[in-house]
């Protein structure tokens, strides 16, 4: 869960709401140059769950903190995640 961080760093009690995360995530995308309308949310989730995959974390663990009710749904982030190690072409990719 997403928390309000409030002048000063200190962490409210509320969690911010998905239309709130989904704001914010297209803010900050424009303000690093990217186009807001090419992410949302589930970007937040998506790279977050890349990531740990490619750092080699458990599936079920990845499913816990997701909240993923599908392991198939997890794993294809995994697979995502994997789909250019021990490539052929890793030398030219």
């Amino acid at each position: 869960m997403l928390r309000r961080v409030r002048k000063g760093g200190r962490v409210g009690n509320e969690t911010l709401s998905d239309r709130a995360v989904a704001s914010l995530v297209k803010d900050y995308a424009e303000r690093t140059g990217f186009k807001a309308e090419d992410f949302s949310r589930h970007s937040l989730r998506v790279g977050f769950l890349t990531s740990a995959a490619e750092a080699g974390a458990v599936v079920l663990k990845l499913a816990e903190v997701s909240r993923h009710r599908s392991l198939n749904t997890v794993r294809s982030y995994v697979r995502s995640a994997e789909l250019f190690k021990d490539h052929a072409g890793a030398g030219i990719l």
